[in-house]
């Protein structure tokens, strides 16, 4: 008896004095609510769920985070909708939705089902994967809903990056607005589909960066592909093309994050200083800005100026200080009396503007094809892998770096007149 009259008056004072309990639990049914203050906690212990304001900011949303490092948040529900004062609540609706209330118990947020649940159970995996599923079943199956399915500004490895082809939907990061503000931001971090996968950094539909195409194994013009830390995966059949990465060590923890500055960055935590190193950014330097030399030039950021016209091409104007200057064509090609191809080595491949794709042609039938057809300008073999596949550019080539490391380069072969094969005409543009 005095055991639960103490229970009753500790119980007491702490709904009168708005003292906030730390849920131990990592589910929550119908009838229960995580309110401000209260946390779920994953099952290992490796992530939290709960209400948090971003910097100075005094608006609440609810997120999920590293539970090692609290500011570090890599989910948003409510990111275009916070709460202003402390006071939501999390909860399953009647109708089996989660849904974020407000002071008022008007709904902020949901998850917006349309499939109706006798027994819903949310969970927080410690994959970072908040889910909705029937709780007679742990089958990835029965999920009826998952914040994988709705990323903010990060990629957790297993998540998804890419496209459902049957119900036309994206998968992709968004940044934040600021760092007091998780609202959509002006940057996205995507997967570009045409002709060949290949990630890229978009503000608006302007395209600011981009990884080479996936030539079997990882991205090329990567630098950080193939490594020690995590395998990256491309899955692409009829139904869908995305791209995921898992750690080899499964302790490790690591995110892939596209910040409000637009740069997209890979993260690890270390440990002994208890901090965020960045294992690879991009755009890491001028040469990873798309299009930095115009069409039919290289960007080597080893040279001063970086930029030069590729071997065929000559500057349209004098080189000066104060205007751009564009490669044009050194002399006309002449498809009757013979092209030749000749090598650019160790470079990231062009991007896919005007191109054709044969997957099961070898690099010399791929050359045969292209000084057949007098509109091929250029050609290359994309799967490094098999040592197949054939890509055929027949407009201008936009986005050629020059790789200094030995990892994700690639060649590309240049139409060029059959006189001009061996000879050293790099003409440089303006840096």
């Amino acid at each position: 008896m005095k055991s639960f009259l103490f229970f009753h008056i500790f119980s007491s004072f702490i709904v009168l004095s708005g003292i906030k309990l730390s849920l131990a639990a990592d589910t929550i049914s119908p009838a229960q609510f995580i309110h401000d203050g209260e946390k779920l906690i994953s099952s290992a212990k490796r992530f939290e769920l709960g209400f948090f304001s971003p910097g100075s900011s005094k608006n609440r949303y609810l997120g999920i985070w590293y539970r090692k490092s609290p500011e570090m948040v890599v989910w948003v529900a409510n990111r275009n909708r916070p709460i202003i004062d402390p006071h939501g609540a999390l909860t399953i609706s009647n109708n089996g939705n989660l849904v974020l209330l407000d002071q008022r118990k008007g709904i902020v947020w949901s998850s917006s089902i349309y499939r109706k649940v006798k027994n819903p159970v949310a969970e927080l995996l410690d994959s970072g994967n908040f889910i909705l599923r029937d709780n007679l079943s742990t089958s990835s199956d029965s999920y009826l809903w998952q914040s994988f399915d709705h990323p903010s500004d990060t990629l957790l490895p297993g998540m998804k990056l890419g496209w459902d082809l049957n119900a036309g939907l994206e998968l992709y990061l968004t940044s934040w607005r600021s760092g007091d503000d998780p609202s959509s931001g002006d940057f996205t971090f995507r997967l570009d589909i045409h002709v060949l996968p290949q990630t890229a950094i978009y503000r608006g539909s302007i395209k600011l960066a981009r990884t080479g195409p996936w030539n079997g194994v990882y991205f090329g013009g990567t630098s950080a592909n193939p490594n020690l830390l995590f395998v990256p995966i491309l899955v692409h059949n009829q139904d869908k093309i995305y791209y995921r990465y898992e750690c080899f060590n499964n302790p490790i923890i690591m995110l892939l994050k596209i910040n409000q500055s637009g740069m997209m960055q890979r993260l690890i935590w270390k440990e002994r200083s208890a901090g965020w190193d960045i294992v690879y950014s991009a755009p890491e330097d001028l040469c990873e800005n798309y299009g930095r030399c115009g069409a039919n030039g290289v960007c080597s950021i080893d040279k001063t100026p970086i930029c030069e016209c590729l071997k065929g091409f000559i500057s349209k104007s004098e080189q000066n200080q104060s205007s751009a200057i564009t490669c044009v064509p050194s002399s006309s090609l002449d498809c009757t009396s013979g092209d030749r191809f000749t090598k650019l080595a160790d470079i990231k491949l062009p991007d896919l503007l005007e191109v054709s794709l044969n997957e099961s042609m070898n690099l010399q039938e791929c050359e045969n094809k292209c000084l057949k057809n007098c509109s091929c300008r250029a050609y290359a073999n994309f799967n490094v892998t098999r040592g197949s596949g054939c890509l055929m550019w027949f407009g201008d080539l936009i986005d050629i770096r020059k790789l200094l490391e030995t990892k994700g380069r690639q060649d590309v072969y240049i139409r060029v007149k059959a006189s001009e094969v061996g000879m050293f005409i790099f003409i440089v543009l303006l840096f």
